[in-house]
């Protein structure tokens, strides 16, 4: 048993027990202070345990098994991580490492990219992938990355072509999204820069007057001008902020 579990904390070794079940990895259940066998590799342990072992994982929930994992493979880090975002109105995240699921998100809006700096910390030496679809989405996401870490950063685009299941016949679910990001991380891509992505043609006539039939269909009564929906089309503003500034300008 490389991997031993030692803790007085019930919700730690739930945890412990659940994430190395999921993982299958062999594991033996100590107490604290009970003699630890040679061949014990790595103690998972809770923060106030006061086990003595050379190599300990604190475990706080279950995002302790990318370290775990590091540390039976006798390296500090994963060789590939990447950071994979599957565009929409709440886009799905995840992080896949070397073939395998670390962590898995919901953002809040396309402008909700502090999580994706805050796991390129996390994870040094990231890469950033995104799917290529939901056009007027992913230019927010990407404007908002852009801002945050420069329109050269580079990132890898991702042909979403059969990315998205159905889950019980419903395709607009949070799980789909995340299934979705997951599928974009364990897919290659085309490199290429923020900037680049970025540099979007203007909205065809065709994809302004959706915008506008969509705009009445959200609001109720309210149809946004030309050059609003024109605005949402270059993914400046979402439908529901040209809503909201059509409506106070009319007042």
């Amino acid at each position: 048993m490389r991997v031993a579990i030692i803790t007085n904390d019930a919700r730690v070794y739930y945890t412990a027990t659940k994430v190395l079940k999921e993982y299958r990895i062999p594991f033996l259940s100590l107490r604290v202070g009970e003699r630890i066998p040679y061949d014990v590799e790595v103690v998972l342990t809770g923060e106030r345990d006061k086990v003595d072992f050379p190599v300990k994982v604190i475990v706080h929930d279950e995002n302790f098994i990318d370290e775990l994992l590091a540390k039976l493979e006798g390296r500090e880090r994963f060789k590939n991580v990447f950071i994979a975002i599957d565009p929409g109105a709440r886009p799905g995240l995840s992080v896949v490492a070397d073939g395998r699921v670390i962590e898995v998100h919901r953002l809040g809006s396309p402008r909700d990219v502090e999580i994706v700096v805050d796991l390129l910390e996390k994870y040094p030496g990231a890469r950033i992938k995104i799917g290529h679809g939901a056009k007027r989405h992913r230019t927010m996401t990407l404007k908002a990355l852009g801002e945050m870490l420069g329109y050269d950063y580079p990132i890898i685009v991702v042909n979403e072509f059969r990315t998205t299941p159905k889950v019980g016949g419903i395709e607009s679910s949070s799980v789909v999204d995340i299934v979705a990001s997951i599928n974009i991380g364990l897919r290659g891509g085309r490199e290429t820069t923020i900037g680049e992505l970025l540099e979007v043609k203007e909205p065809t006539k065709r994809e302004i007057e959706d915008i506008k039939r969509r705009s009445r269909e959200l609001s109720g009564n309210i149809t946004i001008p030309s050059s609003l929906a024109r605005e949402v089309a270059l993914g400046n503003l979402t439908l529901e902020e040209a809503i909201e500034l059509h409506r106070r300008r009319s007042r």
